[in-house]
């Protein structure tokens, strides 16, 4: 690895904006004028903006083609379990998009006064290219020093092979003729340690991505449906850009030739294709899988609902999920994958104790279960009660002490208090309030995590400003699985992974 200071960056990352803006006085030199230097500096700009709509057009395009395949698929994700279909699907179709400035501008639009110059017109074109894709590169650069990220090494590395490249170019011209193959051959050759570098980094990044869109949260559908392959598709193409980019200039009129294109797109149609014919998910590349099974109690023990929750976090969705795993459609008495429609969704609260990971979560459904089986294992649930009477000060507040029993519960993972109402202060995190949260729309809500189990109750206090109630909602997940949910969890087929608990739900008012 290299390190340096920003102090060096700040030096290194101007340095190739300082060697655009002086480009054009060295090709005009000697006979430097103004308006041939403005005519340059015209040139150079609309090198920049060629290249830039070339790289929008490496994201564009790809995306396009997913949504279009998306269209005709009844799943997403195909390269969820095989992620080398991602750069086989959208690497050709990205390389069309770039590809498209120089298709429809085979001419350079050159501005007036070029043929001032000692340079041809077919030379200067291809310098106003070089040094376009050159000042875009040094402008992002610049961008990420200005914006204080460390990302900018990435470009430097590039803008130091392009001129190294470039000047071995020149070289290679004067001796072998213009655009000859070998000066072609070698300007490719010089770029070597940089692009190898460029693809590792980028094929690393679109790996790291393939494997998050797993776990990204289920968004309302239908859009949510597009957006995992609307991500990688862009990201695909931003990677692209950035690796195959700098070569443009130089071999961009022969990759631009109408067999090479028809070849890609032609490519990129068979492979979006057959892509749909994999399936998304594997053992080493599973669906997730949230399953809770929900307690409802009011005082004491009583249990006043129960159900199974089922929620995904990504955007293949329950009709997918059940279509594939019949044996638990069929326990669940889902006679048709069509009947999803009138199962009961699930409210964001019953996933409290995922908090904040419950906003991930969307679309979730909501089965009847049975509860007798956790009353048998467990003889006493989570409550909560008054500690101490309450006391009242003389500015009209008051202090609530309460005291959490978690029952017989053995395997607790996390206790979630979620209060509404009136409250100026606690007993937890020093005394501080957290700024509220907002669910839903509903009352601002402070929540509070306490990991773990105990071998004695939980005290704490809370302090309201007036005497408007104080509401409580008490989640408790405790990882026991009864009989029946665990028999569930096991129906699923190999390639989801199951994440199942059982939690108990409470309200209190004080």
């Amino acid at each position: 690895m290299i390190f340096y200071s920003r102090k060096q960056a700040l030096l290194l990352h101007s340095l190739p904006c300082i060697i655009f803006l002086l480009m054009p006085f060295v090709l005009n030199y000697p006979n430097i004028k103004v308006y041939s230097l403005f005519a340059t500096f015209c040139n150079f700009g609309k090198g920049i903006l060629f290249h830039t709509i070339g790289v929008i057009l490496a994201i564009i395009v790809p995306i396009t083609f997913a949504i279009l395949r998306l269209s005709f698929s009844s799943y997403t994700m195909s390269w969820f379990a095989h992620p080398y279909l991602a750069f086989l699907m959208f690497i050709p179709c990205s390389l069309v998009g770039l590809l498209i400035p120089r298709i429809l501008w085979g001419d350079f639009p050159l501005s007036h006064g070029v043929s001032t110059f000692k340079t041809s017109n077919e030379v200067f074109t291809d310098e106003a290219r070089f040094w376009g894709a050159f000042g875009l590169y040094a402008l992002i650069t610049l961008v990420y020093l200005a914006a204080g990220l460390s990302g900018g090494f990435l470009t430097f590395f590039l803008l130091a092979s392009m001129i190294s490249a470039r000047i071995l170019f020149w070289i290679l011209n004067k001796h072998f003729g213009y655009r000859s193959t070998k000066s072609i051959i070698g300007y490719a050759l010089s770029m070597i340690p940089s692009l190898i570098y460029s693809v590792y980094f980028g094929g690393f990044l679109v790996q790291f991505l393939i494997e998050k869109m797993g776990m990204m949260g289920s968004l309302p559908q239908p859009y949510g449906y597009f957006v995992p392959d609307i991500i990688v598709a862009a990201v695909v193409g931003v990677v692209t850009g950035f690796c195959v980019g700098p070569l443009l200039p130089v071999v961009g009129h022969w990759l631009a030739r109408s067999s090479i294109v028809q070849f890609l797109l032609h490519f990129s149609v068979l492979a979006l294709a057959l892509s749909s014919q994999f399936f998304p998910y594997s053992k080493d590349a599973p669906k997730r899988l949230i399953l809770q099974h929900t307690f409802v109690k009011a005082d004491g023990n009583r249990i006043v609902e129960s159900s199974y929750d089922f929620s995904v976090v990504d955007s293949n969705s329950f009709h997918f999920l059940f279509k594939y795993a019949p044996e638990a459609a069929e326990e669940l008495h889902l006679n048709q994958i069509s009947s999803l429609e009138n199962v009961n969704t699930s409210e964001r609260g019953t996933w409290m104790a995922l908090f904040p990971v419950s906003f991930m979560f969307s679309g979730s459904l909501k089965f009847p279960a049975k509860s007798e089986d956790i009353l048998t294992h467990y003889g006493y649930l989570p409550h909560l009660s008054i500690n101490k009477p309450t006391t009242h000060s003389s500015s009209g507040s008051r202090k609530v002490f309460l005291e959490l029993n978690l029952g017989s519960l053995e395997e607790v993972w996390v206790t979630v208090l979620n209060i509404t109402g009136p409250l100026s202060g606690w007993s937890f995190a020093d005394n501080q309030l957290p700024a509220p949260e907002v669910m839903d729309g509903g009352p601002p809500s402070y929540i509070c995590r306490i990991s773990g189990t105990s071998h004695e109750n939980w005290t704490f206090w809370l302090e309201a400003n007036s005497s408007d109630p104080l509401n409580i909602d008490v989640v408790v997940l405790d990882q026991y699985l009864a009989s029946d949910f665990r028999k569930l969890k096991g129906l699923f087929p190999s390639w989801v992974d199951v994440t199942a608990y059982s939690s108990f739900l409470s309200s209190y008012v004080f």
